[in-house]
């Protein structure tokens, strides 16, 4: 047992000491990292929406709470001030015929209960304010002003928040592995999408991305270069009828950047798939993209993948993910070279060519048979 279970963490080591850093993740979070970057943080808070909508539910939710907690005691400071100014309180001692500006408010924390009462306009009735003094019916207005656009902006971001198609992506599901095999007399990279909902994703189209360390012929290297990978699926790439899952494919041909690797070599390949699904979400209309990305290790070169759609007895059909990545091995040229080398040889067999060198002649035959 402990043997066994040595083995296990020394396995896990090395994977996690082979495992290459990746630009996105399988979940299609981008794995980036900005630094001294010269403009202020100022320029996220004048775009205060966004940076709003960027932010983490505990972060946003700290500033919800914090947001009315603020306004509500800061107000209830200010008629709390009010009323010690116009001697309201009950230690100025303030005579039968005395009328305040609030009704009822006999320190801070009767201060901070109005405030709440007005901001969130709930209106017990206990406490109001009078006609005695400008200065308390302006401070009700400005209050009740302030509290509708505070409303309006945490509910509103919280509400975007909710809704937002970054949701619904994640019901968009990829293959955990890419395969290379031959489909259709071509060398293809294969990739299973799926979409976890009965409702549609109108619009779509995939797309690809290969990033890379390239050098140029002047001697520049790139890091992260990116390389367009166009995808293709029997139906179509544009308008995609996305409600059962589809198997898209890459052509490997002499245009494509996996043309010149072989199943013996690819993972010694450094690059990175970054595959793309756009779309606009059915229900509310909002566009969405789904992301995931595919390392060398993640390419499985002479398999493709196990079916996953059938027909039930009563005519529905039927999808089983348990198949959704598995994949089965199929006899696979090596390298994509080879095929179309392959095809070639044959294209010429069956063509033909004449021999220039080669000269008929005719040969007249004669008989040394004597009778």
């Amino acid at each position: 047992m402990f043997n066994y279970l040595r083995q296990r963490l020394s396995s896990r080591l090395r994977e996690r000491g082979r495992r290459r850093a990746r630009l996105v993740s399988k979940d299609g979070r981008c794995n980036i990292e900005f630094g001294n970057v010269e403009r202020s943080r100022f320029v996220f808070l004048i775009d205060i929406w966004t940076t709003i909508l960027d932010l983490k539910w505990r972060y946003k939710m700290t500033i919800f709470i914090s947001a009315f907690l603020g306004s509500w005691f800061l107000f209830g400071l200010l008629w709390y001030v009010v009323a010690y100014i116009h001697k309201d309180l009950p230690e100025f001692n303030p005579s039968i015929n005395h009328t305040p500006c609030v009704e009822n408010i006999n320190g801070l924390t009767s201060a901070f209960l109005f405030s709440l009462e007005t901001q969130v306009t709930i209106g017990y009735g206990f406490r109001c304010v009078t006609e005695q003094c400008a200065t308390a019916i302006f401070l009700l207005i400005f209050q009740s002003i302030l509290g509708v656009i505070i409303n309006s902006f945490m509910c509103g971001a919280i509400l975007a928040k909710i809704s937002r198609s970054k949701n619904r992506a994640k019901t968009i599901t990829f293959s955990k592995n890419a395969v290379i095999s031959k489909r259709g007399g071509k060398l293809c990279l294969l990739i299973r999408v799926a979409n976890l909902r009965k409702s549609l994703l109108i619009g779509s189209h995939i797309y690809g991305k290969l990033l890379k360390t390239t050098i140029t012929p002047e001697g520049e290297t790139i890091i992260l270069d990116q390389v367009n990978i166009e995808f293709v699926v029997d139906a179509g790439n544009e308008n995609l009828f996305f409600i059962s899952p589809l198997t898209i494919y890459h052509i490997i041909d002499k245009n494509s950047p996996f043309f010149h690797m072989a199943a013996e070599t690819i993972l010694q390949q450094d690059f990175e798939l970054v595959v793309f699904l756009d779309g606009t979400v059915e229900a509310t209309s909002a566009t969405c993209q789904v992301r995931t990305s595919y390392i060398p290790e993640e390419v499985l070169w002479g398999y493709r993948f196990a079916p996953i759609v059938s027909k039930t007895k009563e005519g529905k059909y039927r999808v089983d993910f348990q198949n959704f990545s598995k994949t089965v091995a199929v006899e696979t040229p090596h390298c994509a070279f080879c095929l179309y080398n392959e095809k070639e040889a044959k294209a010429k067999e069956k063509k033909g060519y004449d021999n220039p060198g080669f000269v008929l002649s005719e040969v007249s035959e004669t008989s040394d048979t004597k009778m």
